[in-house]
């Protein structure tokens, strides 16, 4: 597989580097005039209340980049595709044949251009590191590679390429259906016994080795495509985080029901342990007695509202989630459009029209939705990525930083302002500028390999749909 030279590495940051900020979301709240050194990939120092020197990069807002908790890279090269009306009603199922041809077409090096445009988009829409649920393992035929981790390396090719932070989630993915019912072959590049799962496992840790702060974790796929002897197997194979799609469509819960009298998610509490290493994905159907439980483990709800609307999944129940003290992320899942700050103002619209209110995903208190959001979103993302829990910028920490441009060039607006304006107003628009691990990868909204990227992505584009 072709690899270009890679946006990041460990260390790569010049000795020192320095940036301004008007205002600064940092962990002990918003500061003004704020002066952040970056070494070696780290923040180094923070002064607050100081000019800036002749030499730094002056910006209005700083705040951390967010991390996109749910993503299949892979899907980016299908947006679009699926907008199409079938003879009967359209559902996650009809769309789900969509994928499987798309998929049936793609190669590792088209997997790795395709993965790269996504990860530059993540980028310029503010976020700095993706949880990577992988489950695209094997050849066209459905055998495994020689290598069993090809398809990682695409993917540590792809984050490599674009400067990407990454957490990847290899999927255990073995049955069609609850019960352990055989899968169909459409799904023949996904399906693993243990065995090969725990070799890929391996080498999927081998391939993210040469990348900074990457996070090695696993990911059952889904409570219809393992047994709960497979779920507790795979849990035990990592200590790093474990995704899972639960409870997404109606149909998943009713035939969860019928099987095994239990609604997934309480399925899935009554099989393991679920704690704070835990992402449930979705969970769009988890009933009211379902959300207290995942609220009471620690557990991060991953929310993937774009997704969740383009395919008609349905409206996660915030409100009451929120009443129980659950922590939540965002992810771009599907990748057909993607931004985080869209996700966050899909997420709060969503609930507006449901609930017939405004302001849902704000604090009870009051105060900002934006600011609430984001601070939110800032601890579900990284507590879900497997890194250090953040709410804002401190000292010690992974120089993972976006700029919020200035409304029309004019100041910064004050604090929490900045961020309803990023989310409800102004979009990607506000995204001026990104560093991963103290390398700008983010000038004036734009990737700064964006043109290579782009047209290696339309070359493997072009491939993969003149084979339709």
């Amino acid at each position: 597989m072709t690899v270009d030279a890679p946006m990041t590495g460990p260390d790569n940051a010049s000795p020192q580097d320095w940036l301004w900020f008007e205002q600064a979301l940092l962990d002990t709240g918003w500061a003004r005039s704020v002066r952040i050194g970056l070494r070696h990939g780290l923040i180094d120092s923070i002064v607050t209340d100081v000019a800036a020197a002749t030499d730094d990069a002056v910006h209005a807002t700083g705040l951390p980049g967010l991390a996109n908790l749910h993503s299949h890279a892979f899907q980016r090269g299908m947006a679009g595709l699926a907008e199409v009306r079938g003879p009967s009603q359209d559902s996650f199922w009809t769309w789900r044949e969509t994928m499987y041809r798309f998929v049936d077409r793609l190669r590792p090096d088209e997997v790795a251009a395709i993965a790269a445009m996504a990860f530059v988009e993540m980028l310029e829409g503010g976020f700095t590191r993706v949880a990577e649920f992988h489950y695209l393992h094997h050849d066209i035929d459905g055998r495994p590679y020689a290598n069993p981790g090809e398809m990682a390396e695409a993917i540590a090719a792809a984050a490599a390429q674009a400067g990407i932070g990454l957490t990847l989630l290899p999927v255990f993915y073995a049955h069609s259906g609850f019960g352990g019912a055989e899968p169909v072959d459409a799904q023949r590049r996904f399906i693993n016994d243990l065995d090969g799962f725990q070799r890929l496992l391996q080498d999927s840790g081998r391939a993210t080795s040469n990348l900074a702060d990457a996070v090695i974790g696993v990911a059952p796929h889904s409570l219809r495509a393992v047994t709960g002897e497979e779920l507790r197997a795979v849990c035990a194979m990592s200590g790093g985080p474990i995704h899972v799609h639960i409870a997404e469509q109606v149909r998943e819960v009713e035939d969860c029901l019928a099987w095994s009298s239990a609604r997934p998610v309480d399925l899935l509490f009554d099989t393991v342990e679920v704690d704070r290493r835990w992402c449930l994905v979705h969970a769009t159907h988890a009933s009211p007695a379902e959300l207290r439980r995942m609220a009471a483990s620690g557990a991060v709800a991953g929310l993937c509202p774009i997704t969740e609307a383009n395919l008609g999944d349905g409206v996660f129940p915030a409100g009451d989630y929120l009443a129980a003290g659950g922590v939540w992320g965002v992810g771009s899942d599907s990748n057909v459009s993607i931004s985080a700050g869209q996700e966050l103002r899909m997420l709060e619209y969503s609930q507006r029209l449901m609930q017939r209110s405004r302001n849902v995903m704000a604090d009870p208190a009051g105060g900002s939705t934006g600011a609430a959001m984001v601070r939110a979103a800032l601890a579900g993302g990284s507590q879900a990525s497997g890194t250090e829990v953040i709410t804002g910028l401190g000292l010690g920490q992974v120089a993972d930083i976006i700029a919020l441009a200035a409304p029309d060039g004019s100041a910064a607006l004050p604090g929490d302002r900045a961020l309803d304006h990023w989310i409800f107003v102004a979009g990607d628009r506000s995204v001026d500028a990104v560093w991963r691990r103290g390398r700008q990868v983010v000038q004036e909204g734009r990737h700064v390999a964006r043109p290579d990227i782009v047209r290696r992505y339309g070359r493997a584009l072009s491939r993969v749909l003149s084979d339709a």
